[in-house]
């Protein structure tokens, strides 16, 4: 199925050429090399072929979709979001970097942020818009190829903001100051970013629930004893995964809790050692049942209501109830090459890990790829477990981006 078969084929000409190309993945240190030295005529350079192949790959990926989710309007509108920036980028594809075309470039890539900045928001409208066309039911295949689309959708979707804010921050019209390389942070202290998230999730919980659990957090640095962990890594990635997570745990525990005058703390251990920097987070909010873990990372799962339509109506908390919320924050992980995982004990409380890369230049983008077989992951069919995998039907979906 073409995108916009009329109007846009000259388009889809484009699209064809573009998706041949594998996006190029960056490392941290190669990001933050660049940005030491940086120069804005090989940043454009490299973006207006970069940018299209990133859009192209990823646009390819919608027009697989099954054909109810592609009918609904709130997916056709970011179906058409694409197309737009798409065209928008292709538009310096063959400029000359004179300096009126570098600043028409940088503003050019300020609205494709900014259109995207409801991506998120508006495709699970659109899924929430199929289910009430199906009456709240779903196919299970369909499901699982939905699955597997949203994780490269928002992949693909980081890792394109990721490109326009170094450029946009190094060559915009404010200079940067400071230590930051566009949006990284060479000398990122997780402790100071733990203490943020925590104070904003407590703030929400406060209103919620009245009180709040404290925080107790602890740092083992393995490979320098005594010293204060630091990490080069995007304090704002880290910012997202541990907010999602806090409130997560907040809500746990006073739910548990909640009538008892001592609720235990959310306790944080924060460790480096040779390969990766964890950053453990453990509550006591009575834990849930092991067959329920993997649906925690399931886009169409939620504990929490359902968010109102109307966007007068806004929940405080982001992303309340429609379940996306520790999904994303495990993309964020996945990124450059961490993760995140969740235990739990029922009966007394959860732990969740976040793994980053502890070495900069070990730390690449994982990113979505289009090519020819990826049709067929949109029309399987649920498979079935075994005796050694029972949760085979969970971990299909996500094994490789």
């Amino acid at each position: 199925m073409r995108l916009f078969p009329v109007r846009m084929s000259n388009i889809n000409k484009m699209l064809d050429f573009y998706s041949q190309f594998n996006p190029s993945p960056l490392s941290i240190k190669q990001f933050i090399d660049f940005g030491l030295n940086a120069c804005p005529t090989k940043s454009y350079i490299f973006l207006r072929k970069e940018l299209p192949v990133r859009l192209a790959n990823i646009m390819k990926e919608i027009t697989l979709l099954p054909e109810g989710l592609l009918r609904m309007p709130s997916v056709g509108l970011v179906s058409a979001w694409y197309v737009k920036s798409f065209e928008e980028v292709l538009e310096f594809e063959k400029t000359e970097p004179t300096g009126d075309n570098l600043d028409k470039f940088c503003k050019s890539l300020i609205q494709i942020r900014d259109r995207h900045s409801d991506v998120v928001q508006t495709m699970a409208q659109g899924i929430l818009e199929l289910k009430e066309s199906r009456n709240g039911q779903i196919e299970p295949s369909t499901e699982l190829s939905m699955q597997y689309f949203l994780d490269r959708l928002y992949m693909s979707r980081i890792s394109i903001r990721m490109l326009i804010n170094q450029h946009t921050i190094l060559f915009g019209e404010i200079p940067q100051s400071g230590r930051h390389v566009g949006c990284i942070d060479p000398l990122c202290d997780p402790h100071m970013v733990v203490r943020d998230a925590y104070e904003n999730a407590r703030f929400l919980c406060d209103q919620y629930y009245l009180a709040s659990p404290e925080l107790e957090v602890i740092e083992h640095n393995d490979l320098e004893k005594g010293k204060p962990i630091k990490i080069v890594y995007v304090p704002s990635h880290l910012y997202h995964m541990l907010f999602e997570l806090f409130k997560n745990s907040m809500r746990a525990v006073m739910e548990y809790h909640g009538a008892e005058d001592d609720i235990p703390p959310i306790k944080v251990t924060i460790v480096k050692g040779k390969e990766d920097i964890c950053v453990k987070m453990s509550d006591r909010g009575g834990g849930i049942p092991r067959s329920h873990v993997d649906q925690l990372f399931k886009y169409m799962y939620s504990t929490a209501p359902q968010p109102p339509k109307s966007k007068s109506d806004l929940p405080l908390v982001p992303l309340a109830g429609y379940g996306y919320g520790l999904p994303i924050s495990r993309l964020y992980a996945r990124y450059f090459h961490g993760d995140l995982v969740l235990y739990s004990c029922e009966g007394y409380g959860s732990d969740a890990v976040i793994y980053l890369k502890a070495l900069s230049d070990e730390a690449n983008e994982l990113l979505p790829i289009f090519n020819k077989t990826s049709s067929r992951f949109y029309k399987a069919t649920v498979p079935t477990g075994d005796w050694s995998n029972q949760n085979q039907k969970y971990y299909s979906s996500s094994k490789k981006l």
